[in-house]
């Protein structure tokens, strides 16, 4: 078998790049998959441990260590760095992040700067860190993760809650990747029709799983992974459909639905009934104040940055 996607590459070889990397061998997307780590030498261990995962699937994928300067030919660059940091925010866990990872993400944006791709980030917080890899870098197809996970997340809830098919469900979530995330409820459809949405006991399993996960595994990984391998496809224009990833929206950026044909993507928000549009307003309201306090820059001087 052929893969349809040349190259891929990804950075970052802890928890959840060796997670990415591995669902990226088992896809058989991509033809080579370069590895970029702190050193030479992680991501050299991380290829040869993906080499026996090749083998033993027979996967088509080759894994090769490189350098970030070495993912300028790739099709896409998946971002699943995270710098050494204790977090202490009792909520807005995701936030906590943000200044100890924002340097490690100026300087790659600068390392790939003018790149013609599809980036992927997974570092926390994902909006911000999307939206400022896309300003150090000029690079047009940015795309952040995070409220594809959480619409993974919700459909999974929502379906064992109403004990139907996973399949079955069709709903989203919005907004941010944390604690301002939207749950689309109005707009939700099971087996195609609109039914009651039992909100506060979706709200709570979406605000407590990622914590469990990180009591029981140390991180999330596996989710992360999923979305990763669903967005490319789409962003690679391999399949159509629609995703949930962080994106320019008025004047910031938050996680929208965007519809990708022949991985062109379209913003498709659902309609909002009055309290998910104002939800989504304090959602935008925050990320963009969040961000303009991580730059320490007036939002009359930030550039304006547009998906294709």
């Amino acid at each position: 078998m052929t893969p349809p996607v040349a190259s891929v590459g990804v950075v970052g070889a802890g928890a959840v790049g060796q997670a990415v990397a591995g669902a990226l061998v088992a896809s058989g997307l991509c033809a080579r998959l370069l590895v970029a780590s702190r050193t030479i030498e992680q991501a050299a261990a991380l290829v040869a441990d993906l080499d026996d995962m090749r083998a033993a699937v027979a996967s088509p994928v080759r894994p090769y260590a490189a350098s970030v300067a070495d993912l300028v030919d790739c099709q896409a660059v998946v971002i699943a760095v995270r710098a050494r940091f204790s977090n202490t925010n009792a909520t807005d866990m995701r936030m906590g992040g943000a200044q100890a990872n924002a340097p490690v993400i100026r300087v790659l944006g600068a390392e790939l700067r003018g790149y013609t791709g599809t980036v992927l980030m997974v570092t926390n917080p994902v909006d911000l860190m999307t939206r400022l890899f896309a300003e150090f870098s000029g690079c047009a197809r940015v795309f952040g993760i995070g409220s594809n996970l959480d619409s993974a997340r919700y459909r999974l809830t929502l379906a064992r809650l109403l004990d139907v098919p996973l399949d079955a469900v069709d709903g989203h979530v919005i907004g941010e990747h944390g604690d301002a995330a939207v749950v689309c409820a109005s707009a939700t459809r099971v087996n195609g029709h609109p039914l009651p949405v039992p909100l506060q006991q979706v709200r709570d399993e979406l605000a407590t799983r990622p914590g469990r996960i990180n009591a029981g595994i140390g991180r999330t990984r596996s989710g992360p992974a999923g979305a990763v391998v669903t967005a490319l496809r789409l962003a690679l224009g391999l399949e159509n459909g629609l995703v949930e990833l962080s994106a320019p929206y008025r004047d910031g950026w938050l996680g929208i639905p965007l519809r990708f044909t022949s991985g062109h993507p379209i913003p498709c928000l659902p309609a909002l009934d009055d309290t998910e549009a104002r939800q989504l307003d304090t959602a935008h309201t925050k990320l963009r104040a969040a961000y303009l306090a991580l730059r320490g820059t007036p939002s009359s001087s930030l550039p304006i940055v547009r998906t294709p």
